[in-house]
């Protein structure tokens, strides 16, 4: 097992709700002409007959934004862990010129990672009826409610296209937050959670089988290179130790149960709904996020869609190895491509 932090975090990663009452600095609302600026970069892909993944930051020049947006990314990288971008008018584009300006924005966040067994770099987050009970269903396909989780990237970005006709709410909550709170109520569970827990990959690892869990057991907390870092996903947690028929142990479901109970605390999480033409950006290191669950519309062209990243920082924080390779494809790594996944994407 790794050093444990056995002092609590005290820089602005480790916030709660109250916080941010009266407060909405961590909103950046985007300019008339940092829109026209993104307008005419969108133009110019379109006109040099290039599209989502063939360009980057140097096709679609951001010459006044750029500057904000890598202030805004250094907050969340090295900050409170969460920002939000605002303004982007979404009803006056269509599908494909969305997805233009998502991935030339996102270019200026870091280095996007493959999420899904298809190898998308770019996914939507959009009810298709799975079934989130099923043990190999992905809960970004689904309408249900998520529980708080980090995904498997520095960071992981969502662009607001429609609302739902009710619910989906996001929630946010500083895991460094509950580490304090563990820290000063249930030390006892830290080695637990500093060991960590073998990860069920769903189909979505190397192999492509079903039964496929992470190599080794990822630390829930891990403090490295004088950083600490969260990794916590109860659902596939539970889900390994039903693949490998090894119940959890008594001590193991109290440190599952009491981070999950600490991150929902009114106190601790922060609760807010995105709009048409948000662009919200959170640090997986230091920031559990969850959902509420949402009633759709059943107009399919109206129904609630997000655009999703998973970004990996250009000079992101050392990790431990063990830490770092969440798909059984290296640190850092994204989801290995396949066949094996059984939802619907």
């Amino acid at each position: 097992m790794s050093e444990m932090l056995l002092e609590p975090v005290r820089d602005q990663s480790a916030w709660k709700a109250s916080d941010f009452e009266n407060d909405d600095s961590w909103i950046y609302r985007f300019s008339d002409a940092e829109l026209a600026e993104i307008d005419a970069a969108m133009r110019s892909i379109k006109a040099r007959g290039l599209d989502v993944p063939n360009f980057g930051r140097e096709e679609f020049p951001l010459p006044t934004l750029q500057r904000k947006v890598e202030e805004v990314v250094a907050e969340v990288e090295d900050g409170r862990g969460f920002a939000l971008f605002r303004g982007i008018p979404v009803d006056d584009y269509d599908l494909d010129s969305l997805r233009i300006i998502y991935w030339g924005i996102g270019a200026y966040f870091g280095n996007p990672i493959s999420q899904n067994s298809k190898g998308q770099i770019l996914a939507d987050v959009i009810d298709l009826g799975n079934d989130y009970n099923a043990i190999n269903s992905r809960g970004y396909k689904t309408s249900a409610a998520l529980l708080p989780h980090v995904d498997s990237s520095d960071m992981v970005a969502l662009f607001c296209i429609n609302t739902a006709r009710s619910g989906g709410e996001s929630m946010l909550s500083s895991s460094m937050s509950v580490y304090n709170e563990m820290l000063a109520h249930h030390s006892e569970l830290l080695p637990t959670l500093y060991r960590g827990f073998k990860r069920d990959l769903r189909g979505e690892g190397v192999t492509a089988k079903l039964d496929e869990l992470t190599e080794s057991e990822i630390p829930v907390f891990s403090y490295f290179d004088g950083k600490l870092s969260c990794d916590f996903n109860d659902r596939i947690i539970r889900s390994a130790h039903v693949k490998m028929e090894k119940p959890l142990t008594e001590t193991e479901e109290a440190a599952l149960q009491q981070v999950m109970s600490v991150a929902q605390r009114p106190d601790i999480q922060f609760r807010m709904y995105l709009q048409k033409g948000d662009i919200q950006l959170v640090n997986n290191f230091t920031i559990l996020h969850s959902r509420a669950g949402y009633t759709d519309y059943d107009d399919p062209a109206k129904k609630r869609r997000l655009m999703r990243f998973w970004v990996n920082s250009r000079e992101g924080r050392a990790l431990e190895p063990n830490f770092a390779n969440k798909y059984n494809t290296g640190p850092r790594g994204g989801v290995a491509v396949g066949d094996g996944a059984r939802y619907v994407f």
